[in-house]
């Protein structure tokens, strides 16, 4: 089995303040002990080398929590560590999401010089009473400064990640918004409906959302101002201008590798004898901290047979140009007679579409992608 491209996901769980829809592992807090932290971000990466197996990390990607309340003397540290522990390829992509409510011109431009060349905005909503149905800490004026600063800033490319469906929002509000993202022109946009995940505030107190009429509209009227816009879609949320797809992100999506480290950071591991290893780490930032070398790791098991045909399949038809039967057996190790049942069965109901050895959800099945993917699992 060919050994697929391999990532580096970096979590840092804390941020100011929970927001109620947040299912992440984020943590509030006013004190963050950040170089201890990064230093046992750094052990952990230590006790993970002999997963490399000979490959470069072709992504980078810091996520949370609010990583921009790191300091830049903090991430450049990380940084520059991590370039004497691995293998970094000459393009790497290194990705750092960011809270308006935390940034500042100074402090892009610190990221930048460590070696940042992506920043993910989380913007959610211009509209401030939105903003503040939402939890969020930043206000409109703060998103629109953000932005500015990442622009000015000269970074290689930025995403800004954008809501819809958020409570109390109309159609004309949601096109608002995104008319508001589109006049920055950003090379990236994330553009996704609210949904209200388990073990929320959401979910204890669900808010007023938007009907489906109202849902279904926002949709088609962003669809069609994204295209307008020469915004191509390539996945369930991702838009982008043409060349700025986010490597780290299509990784997940193929089927690719990636390690993980940080509190309750996932990683993915394939082996040259066809095992695929998924593991999580510690996911209490206090327990994690408190961990020593080897301890770090609080799960880690191997995927049998029917769960990685079906792991494939979840994550590649979320892409609009689906996947090559090639790639499959590439990134698996599996003949392509483990999904003919499924193929064959869904093609006829018109929810996939097959040309050559390509795979997609057509339209319908993009509506039912949940139901579409299920029928890949075992049970």
């Amino acid at each position: 089995m060919q050994l697929p491209p391999l990532g580096l996901y970096i979590h840092l769980p804390w941020c100011e303040r929970k927001c109620p829809y947040c299912d992440f592992n984020s943590h509030q807090a006013t004190d963050i002990p950040e170089m201890w932290y990064v230093d046992t971000l750094l052990q952990d990466l230590r006790d993970d080398l002999s997963l490399l197996q000979g490959r470069q990390i072709e992504t980078l990607f810091i996520g949370g929590g609010t990583p921009s309340l790191f300091s830049t003397k903090a991430i450049r540290r990380l940084l520059q560590q991590i370039a004497t522990l691995l293998p970094l390829e000459a393009t790497l992509e290194a990705t750092l999401e960011a809270n308006p409510g935390s940034a500042e011109a100074d402090k892009f431009a610190g990221f930048c010089e460590a070696g940042i060349n992506r920043l993910s905005l989380g913007i959610q909503s211009f509209d401030d009473d939105r903003l503040q149905a939402l939890g969020r800490i930043h206000n409109s004026d703060q998103a629109h400064a953000a932005i500015e600063f990442a622009c000015a800033t000269g970074f290689d490319s930025f995403n800004i990640d954008l809501m819809h469906g958020l409570p109390g929002q109309t159609p004309v509000c949601a096109e608002a918004d995104l008319r508001a993202a589109l006049a920055y022109k950003p090379p990236h946009l994330s553009w996704y409906q609210l949904t209200i995940e388990p073990n929320t505030i959401f979910h204890k107190r669900p808010p007023l959302l938007p009907v489906e009429d109202a849902l279904a509209n926002m949709q088609q009227q962003g669809e069609r101002l994204l295209a307008e816009a020469g915004y191509g879609q390539y996945e369930v949320s991702a838009y982008c201008e043409p060349g700025y797809n986010c490597r780290h992100n299509l990784n997940y999506w193929s089927f690719g590798d990636y390690l993980g480290i940080g509190a309750g950071a996932h990683g993915k591991v394939s082996f040259p004898d066809g095992r695929i290893h998924r593991y999580a780490k510690k996911r209490q930032p206090e327990e994690y901290l408190a961990s020593g070398s080897g301890g770090f790791t609080a799960t880690r098991r191997e995927l049998d047979r029917d769960e990685i045909a079906g792991e494939f399949v979840l994550n590649a038809l979320r892409l609009n140009e689906g996947f090559t039967l090639d790639l499959f057996s590439a990134r698996t190790g599996l003949d392509t007679a483990a999904l003919e049942p499924q193929l064959e069965s869904l093609c006829g109901r018109e929810l996939l579409v097959m040309h050559g050895d390509c795979v997609k959800a057509t339209d319908l099945g993009r509506r039912f992608l949940d139901s579409v993917v299920a029928e890949f699992f075992p049970g």
